[in-house]
């Protein structure tokens, strides 16, 4: 993975979704027929039987996750962080629509170099965002030095379904969601980037393995819809 995102560096994959920022939630609903909400609602469920008070959001783009948190975890706080300004102009539109600037922080920073002092955050979470790290090992090490000692991460990504299923998800990724994305956000390469990065992303126990490797234990693989996403659950 780290080898493939080498190829895009950090300004590419922020220019890349500042270009679709515009039509990113749209897209993401339609593209996924909102089930991306019901994979947000069990992260979220998850994470709030750890009673968190800070919560870092990493890749927090148009920040849908962190305002679901706030809603749903009352008396939280959330820093979200992203790489890309224009979707978080986009996520501190949608803080203000909500009237919750005062719970959610939203900061340009890159996932590999937090500007956060070490065991600072009671949990962190991540949704769609580890498989456009630059670099995942450094960016999961990162999570880990900013979460506070036994705190937890939770990441939602892509996964690869089995049987036919897994047929239908690639041609679906394949083809209908660059097709799909591009006509409407007009930007092929940003949903070609989209596939690639599923598909090379080292999903299931090769996913847990980087995580322990990064520090991470007590690691668990939550699969959902038959597979086509996955939350992981790793304990600092």
């Amino acid at each position: 993975m780290d080898s493939l995102l080498k190829e895009k560096s950090n300004k590419d994959i922020s220019k890349l979704f500042d270009d679709i920022a515009h039509r990113y939630d749209f897209l993401n609903h339609f593209l996924s027929f909102s089930i991306d909400k019901l994979w947000r609602k069990k992260l979220v469920r998850l994470l709030k039987a750890e009673n968190p008070v800070t919560i870092l959001d990493v890749a927090t783009g148009t920040a849908d996750l962190a305002i679901l948190t706030i809603k749903k975890i009352p008396g939280s706080r959330c820093t979200g962080i992203d790489i890309s300004e224009k979707m978080l102009e986009k996520g501190r539109s949608k803080i203000r629509k909500n009237k919750l600037e005062s719970n959610i922080d939203l900061l340009n920073a890159p996932a590999e170099n937090m500007p956060f002092p070490d065991d600072n955050f009671d949990a962190a979470i991540v949704a769609f965002g580890v498989r456009n790290f630059q670099n995942l090992s450094s960016g999961l090490r990162e999570i880990l030095r900013v979460i506070k000692p036994e705190k937890k991460v939770f990441i939602l990504e892509f996964s690869k379904p089995g049987g036919l299923f897994k047929t239908i998800f690639g041609f679906y990724f394949r083809f209908l969601l660059p097709f799909v994305g591009s006509m409407v956000s007009g930007n092929k390469t940003a949903y070609k980037y989209l596939y690639d990065s599923v598909e090379n992303f080292p999903h299931g126990d090769t996913f847990v393995k980087i995580m322990n490797d990064s520090g991470f234990n007590h690691i668990r693989q939550i699969r959902l819809s038959g597979g086509i996403a996955t939350i992981y659950v790793g304990k600092k």
